[in-house]
């Protein structure tokens, strides 16, 4: 399977124009295609940094006019969660029409939509690809070549990898900036490039304090890459 990560600007897609003129953002949830009416279906979170900016954006996405029905199913504060019914756009239409299907969620944001679409030949994907060159703003960010063997070691260790997920979500923004410098300057080599000097100096605060926050995430991290090690036992 050839597997792409791609940087999509669509001139159709009610989404992609919503963020282009809202500070709001959307990740798909779940998603079903309805080939007989031509309509995609998506349980969609959207996040805006306030109220007033989120119900601005679901204004505009409900009267978008590829835009089908938008039924709110929670809102709180700046997030909401919608069940979306849109028109297939162009760009979609490409891709089924060459065999080729989502493999991962839809991240939109900015004016720019992330998509994983898999295809079964590399022929299939290159041609795709040339067709969408015409009418579309893309950019591959990843390609990858997924054997079986791969593509069934991830199916059945679906569930470790989302502990992992759950265990970053569960950091807190000051444990996982201070991670990513202590990762990123040394501090976990042998001998270290960094130490705690460095990393409260980064941060402007007291070795005690940056050892702290730097404790707390890896306890964080720690248990669950052990839970997720117990799910790969299973």
């Amino acid at each position: 399977m050839i597997d792409l990560a791609m940087d999509m600007e669509q001139y159709d897609c009610p989404f992609i124009d919503t963020t282009a003129d809202h500070d709001v953002e959307f990740a798909a949830a779940h998603w079903e295609f309805h080939p007989v009416a031509e309509e995609l279906e998506c349980r969609m979170v959207v996040e805006s940094p306030d109220r007033g900016a989120l119900d601005n954006g679901l204004s505009a996405l409900q009267s978008h006019e590829n835009m089908h029905d938008v039924d709110l199913l929670a809102k709180q504060e700046g997030v909401a969660h919608l069940k979306t019914v849109m028109a297939e756009t162009d760009a979609m239409g490409t891709i089924r029409d060459n065999d080729g299907y989502i493999t991962g969620p839809f991240y939109i944001a900015d004016g720019s939509e992330t998509w994983h679409v898999g295809f079964d030949q590399a022929s299939k994907a290159d041609g795709t690809l040339s067709e969408l060159e015409r009418d579309n703003e893309f950019d591959v960010v990843e390609r990858d070549e997924v054997t079986l063997p791969q593509m069934n070691d991830v199916v059945q260790n679906a569930a470790a990898a989302m502990t992992l997920v759950d265990g970053c979500r569960e950091l807190s923004d000051v444990e996982r900036q201070t991670l990513e410098s202590a990762a990123s300057g040394g501090y976990f080599e042998s001998p270290r490039q960094t130490n705690l000097g460095d990393l409260a100096e980064e941060f402007d605060v007291s070795k005690p304090a940056v050892s702290k926050n730097l404790r707390r995430g890896e306890r964080k991290m720690v248990e669950r890459v052990v839970d997720a090690l117990s799910e790969l036992d299973d």
